[in-house]
């Protein structure tokens, strides 16, 4: 995994100006962000992907969406209208707009991507977004999806991780079997499976990195917690 995102965030010396030279933004259309990390991956990354329903929201904070993707079931007639050069519609319903819009960026080589209004409205899109993620890092150099409370991202091998001390972490699994250690973590895995998504949740940085080994069969998901 690339690790700019997570080191610049979560290191002893964060970056307050995060370089997000190359970054794609895509704006979901969930609640729409508003802690400063997230309205600066909005406001800053060169590209900005609007999921259909999200253009209403990008265009209300300030920012014009450089292409509208998805079935446009959920966007106004104003805003196709308006948009009409932006927009790519893809009507197969197999999958959600985020997917469509990812699939998008991949088309166009756009393999940095932060994922912005995935999450706050109803329980079950916000869990196929997250769990999407993990798919995502498979085919991008780094995909992280921003929230209000924190950053998910993906360990796709075993390695070392800068942080500082006291940031919360919590890993996920999608291989029950998948055994895991860790070092420089409050509470140690020791060849721990995780057969449960909260099994490993509320872990807690030590110093100013940490590691995690295991066998790659599946990648690992972990979510920091923005501090302050």
């Amino acid at each position: 995994m690339t690790q700019s995102l997570i080191s610049s965030i979560f290191s002893t010396t964060p970056n307050d100006n995060i370089s997000l030279d190359g970054y794609t933004a895509i704006l979901a259309n969930g609640v729409f962000p508003s802690s400063p990390i997230a309205l600066q991956f909005f406001l800053k990354t060169p590209r900005l992907i609007c999921c259909d329903g999200s253009v209403r929201h990008a265009c209300e904070h300030g920012r014009a969406p450089d292409y509208i993707v998805g079935d446009c079931d959920s966007i106004s007639y104003e805003d196709k209208l308006r948009f009409q050069n932006k927009v790519v519609q893809i009507s197969e319903q197999e999958t959600n707009d985020l997917n469509k819009a990812f699939r998008y960026c991949l088309s166009k080589n756009w393999r940095d991507i932060v994922i912005l209004g995935a999450t706050g409205k109803r329980e079950d899109h916000t869990l196929g977004n997250i769990s999407y993620l993990v798919d995502f890092a498979c085919d991008a150099e780094e995909v992280v999806m921003a929230t209000d409370n924190g950053l998910f991202c993906v360990l796709k091998e075993p390695g070392i991780i800068e942080t500082k001390p006291g940031v919360q972490v919590s890993i996920f699994s999608f291989d029950p079997n998948q055994e895991i250690t860790s070092e420089g973590l409050k509470f140690p895995l020791n060849n721990l499976r995780l057969p449960r998504w909260r099994s490993a949740t509320l872990n807690e940085t030590l110093g100013d990195r940490f590691s995690l080994q295991f066998v790659p069969s599946s990648p690992l998901l972990l979510f920091f917690a923005f501090q302050g």
